[in-house]
């Protein structure tokens, strides 16, 4: 049978620069691309107030962290908890409809009755001599290996 490797710590981002992970490094690249936008297109006192605003955002978006998760999770959990309504209401009516309706295109399956047999003393013994060797016999190979029988 063929072994695999099994990833152990696959919530641990990879490192590239030190401590930098690949998403901050990309967050922080993308950061200093719109300051040098901004360097560009505004006057230098323009620049500079946007230019530490937005560097100030993205080193905040890159690094900061709530409750252990980078904080852009964050963000997106809120921005989806807001958009739910935060009244539910229970239609019992819609719910029994539905119920019926699944209940409809059940078909009902034949149950069939398994019976055991009982079981003797000496298949009890071959049962426990299979567990206490790890399976390595088998029910044929005991007759050799067992006296009296």
């Amino acid at each position: 049978m063929q072994q695999f490797l099994v990833p152990q710590f696959i919530d641990v981002e990879d490192k590239i620069i030190g401590p930098i992970t690949t998403r901050q490094f990309v967050m922080v690249l993308i950061g200093v691309f719109i300051t040098f936008i901004e360097y560009k297109i505004f006057a230098f006192a323009y620049f500079a107030l946007l230019g530490i605003l937005t560097l100030g955002l993205t080193a905040i978006l890159a690094f900061a962290k709530v409750n252990g998760r980078p904080i852009h999770f964050f963000l997106l959990n809120f921005l989806q908890t807001s958009k739910r309504s935060t009244l539910r209401v229970w239609n019992r009516d819609a719910y029994v409809r539905l119920v019926h309706e699944v209940q409809s295109e059940i078909k009902e399956v034949p149950v069939k009755k398994v019976t055991k047999s009982a079981v003797s003393g000496s298949r009890l013994r071959d049962v426990a001599l299979v567990v206490n060797t790890g399976g390595v016999f088998e029910g044929e190979e005991l007759d050799q290996f067992m006296p009296g029988k």
